[in-house]
């Protein structure tokens, strides 16, 4: 079983490849040949076919240098029953191991199972299928052909509609706080910096009442408009949908439904969200975001993942955790960019280096210790344009 930040990491790369890839004729093969290369191993996924909607048939594309026969290909039209099954559900795991993609796999011992997954622009439509070999976890399969799915489609879509970056802009910088809240003996602060022109990450406030705040930040898979888009429908469902005495992790769980049926936006997001009671205790859920730090003397407590990064599948487990909140303690949220901004000699930032950070100014304004991470870890890449979204939220317990 691959680790959960390793899958993370390699899909995140995977998409990146797509992302920046040209829609030519040879790109979804590329892309198919990509998803062997890069999770055959850790997937158990394997020999992998293209088909391409034919009216009211979908057919077997080859490659101009594929010299497999027919005969050999075994499959060259799904049944409809197949079809049916991944165009209604957009991914599917398939039960009857008959649904083959390969006649040179039927005499295998070993234990296999056919998935596939559809994508489409405006015009056309294609079915990837593959073969799971024993070890395969459904949850990964999942996560992994709906996130390839979702930014397939975005880049078929967006090849179609030629899409407006500066519209995304626009879209993302809407969403990001003009002005902070003034809250009655905390202090907050709060910055993004994204990689490109739009990036994927946000962070948010909200105020309920004199008794109570909360605080957000994400981090959405790409950049560009999709990311945008998801950003938007998370700031707005938690805007919309969280509220004191709402249960957290419920009403999460249904922004996670929401993400997971979305189409045109990128498919999954990172996300830490909380509630902070003036008297001072956090309560949080964490869906496999870099967890925050606590800060307060030498003590650092790690706020970590509380369940799945969301958009990953249609339920998801998430809960709830609590923790006390002392006068003068500093809370410190970023995304993964900051971590892992590399030096001179390929060295990541790393956490340990930002946890010494904080320890030595957390007796500083919020205002100051972020524009302190914000220096110290630019000037760590030798000043170089970010590689990826950087956000940095502090939020500080003043002494009564």
């Amino acid at each position: 079983m691959i680790q959960p930040k390793d899958l993370y990491r390699k899909l995140a790369a995977l998409l990146d490849s797509i992302e920046n890839g040209r829609t030519n004729e040879h790109f979804l093969f590329s892309v198919l040949a990509k998803m062997e290369d890069s999770f055959a191993k850790d997937l158990h996924v394997s020999h992998g076919r293209l088909f391409e909607d034919d009216v009211d048939r979908f057919l077997l594309m080859k490659q101009p240098d594929d010299q497999t026969s027919d005969d050999q290909a075994n499959l060259t039209i799904l049944n409809a029953e197949t079809v049916q099954q991944v165009i209604k559900n957009g991914s599917y795991i398939f039960n009857d191991q008959t649904v083959s993609v390969n006649t040179r796999i039927g005499g295998q011992t070993e234990y296999f199972v056919p998935a596939g997954f559809l994508v489409q622009n405006p015009e056309e439509r294609w079915i990837f299928m593959f073969t799971l070999t024993s070890g395969w976890i459904r949850e990964e399969i999942e996560f992994y052909f709906n996130a390839v799915r979702a930014q397939l489609n975005f880049q078929l879509q967006a090849e179609a509609m030629k899409n407006d970056i500066q519209q995304a802009a626009l879209i993302q910088q809407s969403l990001l706080p003009n002005n902070l809240p003034d809250i009655m003996g905390y202090e907050i602060a709060g910055r993004s910096y994204p990689a490109d022109i739009v990036g994927g990450d946000f962070f948010d406030f909200s105020v309920f009442d004199d008794d109570a705040f909360s605080v957000a930040i994400g981090d959405a898979s790409g950049h560009g408009l999709p990311a945008a888009l998801l950003v938007r429908d998370v700031v707005t469902g938690l805007r919309m949908g969280v509220e004191k005495e709402v249960q957290m992790a419920r009403a999460i769980q249904k922004l996670n439904r929401v993400i997971y049926r979305s189409t045109l936006s990128a498919k999954f997001i990172s996300m830490f969200y909380a509630v902070i009671e003036t008297i001072g205790n956090i309560s949080f859920v964490n869906a496999g975001h870099p967890p925050p730090l606590l800060v307060c003397g030498s003590k650092i407590i790690h706020l970590t993942t509380t369940g799945l990064i969301l958009g990953a599948a249609p339920e998801i487990s998430l809960h709830r955790v609590s923790v006390c909140f002392e006068p003068g303690a500093v809370l410190v949220l970023y995304s993964d960019g900051l971590l892992e901004r590399f030096n001179g000699v390929n060295e990541e930032f790393g956490l340990s280096r930002l946890e010494a950070l904080i320890i030595k100014h957390q007796y500083k304004s919020v205002q100051q210790i972020l524009e302190l991470i914000h220096k110290t870890v630019f000037e760590y890449g030798k000043k170089a344009r970010w590689q990826d979204d950087v956000t940095i939220v502090i939020v500080k317990k003043l002494m009564s």
